[in-house]
């Protein structure tokens, strides 16, 4: 039993497939945590901005 189970482990380590589709992951997650810290940087200007420029034309 133990030695089939080391032998699944040997094998499962020296397995490459799936590991572009792991480093694509990382990938996007990196860009989505570059997005979600721009849009919290930059919508607070929009918000105060923009948007107050917006409400004040329309004499909200």
């Amino acid at each position: 039993m133990a030695k089939e189970l080391t032998q699944t482990l040997k094998a499962f380590a020296r397995n490459e497939r799936g590991g572009t589709a792991i480093e694509y992951a990382i990938i996007a997650a990196g860009v989505a945590v570059a997005i979600v810290g721009t849009l919290g940087i930059v919508g607070e200007t929009v918000r105060d901005s923009l948007f107050k420029k917006i409400a004040d034309a329309l004499g909200a």
